[in-house]
């Protein structure tokens, strides 16, 4: 009878750990950003992009109208994608904007780099006298100088909802569905991504943790952040002013005890998948 109630369990066992596994294979992973009324969704790896973009258009100083242009000019050109390719139009445009070389945008390596790459469409962005207040088809066209310039406007509710989330405009905006990570995460490597993307902030490791010090948009954005670049970096919850992000959960941000002035980032266990 012992030997067969063990049996049991172990099957149980068995079939349970199965039917979690086959759970997290079923799992979509993605992100949205809900603004209001509007909405938008992104694979990860275009997600992680998007923040890249945003945080550096904060790092300037640049308003969120910017990052919306930013956005909608890369989803157009490459999906969002840092690719190493361009198309018969231009054969030599690479990255996440199809900036070329030939047009002086950089050296192939420098546009690869996706932090230059969105430095120098920003260069040529604040050139443009009243950029803020222009169509967003019409700021990108005036930076790109596309063949097709009304395509842009098909990525004006996408550029809008993310830049307005991850610049930290809307709280709550930025939501990553997630599997469970397969590997311990490092909050130093928060750390380095976060001074890359950032700028110097006040940071601190601490056990598997990282604290932030922001406070109002800066640290929702970096919050945002950290959300989007979750898989990655093997991040598993996000606190911030008064909210939580849990991995586990894909439930949202839930009100919680968590400080204001700051954000902490945790991520997974040394254990994680064992």
């Amino acid at each position: 009878m012992l030997l067969l109630s063990l049996a049991l369990f172990a099957g149980g066992v068995y079939t349970l750990v199965a039917f979690v596994q086959r759970s997290e294979k079923l799992v979509t992973e993605r992100c949205t950003a809900d603004v209001g009324t509007q909405s938008a969704e992104l694979a990860l790896d275009q997600a992680v992009n998007a923040s890249l973009i945003t945080a550096v258009a904060m790092q300037r100083g640049l308003p969120p109208r910017a990052a919306s242009i930013a956005l909608a000019t890369a989803m157009q050109e490459s999906k969002l994608r840092n690719i190493d390719h361009g198309d018969l139009a231009g054969p030599d445009s690479r990255g996440l904007f199809q900036q070329r070389p030939s047009q002086g945008w950089g050296t192939t390596e420098q546009i690869m780099d996706p932090y230059y790459a969105a430095n120098a469409f920003y260069n040529a962005l604040v050139e443009i006298p009243g950029y803020e207040s222009l169509e967003i088809t019409d700021a990108a066209q005036r930076v790109q100088r596309s063949a097709f310039p009304t395509a842009y406007a098909q990525h004006e509710v996408m550029g809008r909802a993310f830049a307005s989330g991850l610049s930290g405009q809307t709280p709550e905006a930025i939501q990553c569905t997630l599997r469970a990570p397969q590997e311990a995460g490092q909050p130093e490597a928060v750390e380095l991504e976060i001074v890359r993307a950032y700028g110097a902030l006040g940071t601190a490791v601490e056990g598997g943790s990282l604290r932030v010090e922001a406070s109002g948009s800066q640290a929702w954005s970096v919050a945002h952040w950290a959300v989007a670049n979750a898989k990655d970096l093997a991040v598993t919850q996000v606190d911030v002013a008064g909210r939580s992000w849990l991995r586990k959960d894909q439930a949202g941000w839930q009100v919680s005890d968590a400080p204001q002035g700051q954000v902490i980032i945790t991520v997974a266990p040394a254990d994680t998948g064992t």
